[in-house]
């Protein structure tokens, strides 16, 4: 069927981009980039590529070059005039290989070969320009923010061949391309459809939001879950899409309601990001949107405020949405009329009237973290169940401790303090001390600013593998760098990272230094040596700020240990 001929809104552009070469070219491809260049894509990149192969970013049919990126960057808009607000760009390191003209296979992290890609434009960009225009803050709090730190410092752009799509062993059947999404739209005989796009599982008040909102336009319900990158510390993919097959089984009518799951990277940029929703969800066939409160958010920045204003993305999508072709739906303050037992707008609800309603700090603090299944006027009983299954309460959750501070500042010896004391208090844990990882897992690495950052995530990336799986971990490593260390908090989720600063001054630590190290690095023997020809960049908004002077490491254990009780990681004994 042609977009003419279809009920469904066509899509932005007029036509769904398609990357993919016919089946029987792949071969000849195959064997063809196995002697090219390759670039492995990171998780965000391969994402980015398959939503660009299947047309989920129509307009666009490949990452952006120079010009659209500029364009995109200053005025929302792609070099030709149109709305476009999120760069999507592949950046690299400069390399030999990387020169006009020269074809590269883009693989995926398990060297699966994925497309071939014609360099066609090569182009410096600005770091922190993006982050002030885009995302409006240069705070590496922000996810992203933090996460740009770490990509490399060019950009390419040109001709994609996509000769497969990254292999996804989950939820095959509802991993639907733009087609397939528009194709069983197509059946439910509606022009209205309202998608819903979600990080979180779906409680009662976003299941009545979302029937309401279909019955308001008599349409279809997209439910439309990001299953790709979302903000460091969300719930994982797995468990929310079981508790959607749940309620989309089982309480929503089958004729209004389709799930098909996103593999987007999320970039957390509040307004621009539910701009960009919105192209999306139109390209899946979606004419109107469900946008929240505080949308795509990222949460608060380092002086403990949110990053953009709670109706920021409402307000920027309204203004766009003659051009965007997509209805904007805000999402309603809903609460639970407990006599009546129903839910009902706040606006309309009489003064008189007994309701309830829990925040998302509520649902965490009270319910999740101490084991305690929420209430069935809140959440359906399948979902609470999935939900306690997958989430423990918070003194099983894992933690990340990460000391900080120059060398001689006393981080290790502190450290080891808290270890005994966290044993003692029942938590099992792993001590990932900066001395004793250089020469184990980062053996070989020298002391420029590139290898500490390197020392550094691989520690960061240790530590996250072992708080996804609910363990404590303790590191201790100079970690000079505030975005390096931003970049870790935010690979490991900003709940379950706790930055101790030991903050040492250098004087004491070079009259601390046994092993002469300072002495040596003020006579030049040592380059490079952090505090002397090295900047330390001590943290702007650390859990605990530690001083060692004055104070003795069983001390300063006591206060973390207190405070890692006062969060519920440790049971009091």
């Amino acid at each position: 069927m042609s977009y003419e001929q279809s009920i469904l809104i066509p899509p932005y552009g007029g036509e769904l981009v398609d990357l993919l070469v016919p089946a029987e070219q792949t071969d000849e491809l195959r064997e063809y980039a196995s002697r090219l260049p390759s670039i492995q894509l990171t998780q965000r990149q391969m994402c980015d590529l398959e939503l660009l192969a299947v047309g989920a970013f129509s307009p666009l049919d490949r990452f952006m070059d120079h010009e659209d990126h500029q364009s995109v960057v200053e005025t929302m808009r792609l070099q030709n005039g149109q709305l476009f607000p999120i760069p999507i760009t592949l950046p690299v390191e400069p390399d030999t290989a990387i020169h006009l003209g020269q074809q590269v296979a883009l693989r995926s992290q398990k060297n699966e070969l994925l497309a071939i890609m014609t360099i066609e434009d090569i182009y410096e960009w600005d770091r922190e320009m993006v982050a002030e225009k885009v995302f409006g803050t240069l705070d590496e709090r922000h996810p992203l923010v933090a996460e740009m730190s770490t990509w490399g410092k060019l950009n390419i752009s040109g001709e994609l061949r996509v000769i497969q799509l990254p292999t996804h062993y989950d939820f095959k059947d509802l991993r639907l391309k733009p087609a397939e999404t528009r194709a069983r739209l197509e059946t439910f005989n509606r022009a209205n459809v309202v998608a819903f796009q979600t990080r979180n599982p779906l409680h009662r008040v976003h299941e009545e939001l979302t029937k309401r909102a279909a019955d308001e336009v008599d349409g279809v319900l997209l439910l439309h879950p990001v299953v790709g990158m979302t903000k460091p510390g969300d719930v994982d993919h797995f468990t929310r899409v079981r508790t959607y097959k749940t309620l989309a089984q089982n309480y929503y009518d089958p004729n209004r309601i389709l799930l098909s799951l996103l593999p987007l990277a999320m970039r957390m940029g509040g307004p621009r990001e539910a701009v960009w929703h919105a192209i999306i969800r139109r390209n899946y066939g979606a004419n109107h949107l469900i946008v929240g409160r505080d949308h795509a958010g990222p949460g608060k920045d380092s002086q403990g405020q949110p990053f953009y204003g709670p109706y920021d993305a409402q307000e920027l999508v309204q203004a766009q949405v003659e051009e965007l072709g997509v209805t904007v739906v805000p999402f309603r303050e809903l609460v639970y009329m407990t006599e009546e037992e129903r839910y009902e707008e706040v606006t309309k609800v009489p003064a008189n009237a007994t309701t309830a309603k829990l925040s998302g700090t509520q649902v965490r603090e009270e319910f999740l973290n101490n084991g305690r299944r929420l209430p069935g006027w809140f959440t359906r009983p399948e979902v609470a169940e999935i939900l306690s299954d997958s989430y423990p309460p918070r003194h099983r959750q894992g933690v990340c401790i990460w000391f900080t501070g120059l060398s001689g500042s006393g981080k290790s010896t502190t450290a080891e303090v808290l270890r005994v004391m966290l044993l003692e208090h029942g938590r099992q844990l792993t001590l990932l001390d900066g001395d004793v990882v250089r020469t184990h897992l980062s053996k070989g690495l020298g002391f420029s600013k590139d290898d500490r950052d390197t020392n550094i995530k691989r520690i960061g990336y240790v530590a996250a593998e072992i708080v996804r799986h609910g363990g404590v971990v303790i590191c201790a490593a100079i970690s000079p760098y505030r975005a390096t260390r931003n970049f870790v908090r935010n690979m490991i989720g900003s709940e379950n990272f706790v930055e101790i600063f030991v903050d040492t001054p250098l004087e004491v630590c070079e009259e601390r230094d046994t092993k002469g190290l300072y002495a040596r690095a003020r006579r030049g023997e040592i380059k490079d040596f952090t505090g002397i020809d090295d900047p330390y960049e001590p943290p702007l908004d650390p859990e605990i700020a530690l001083s060692t002077v004055g104070r003795t490491p069983e001390h300063n254990a006591a206060i973390i240990l207190e405070y890692l009780i006062d969060c519920g990681f440790v049971k009091n004994i």
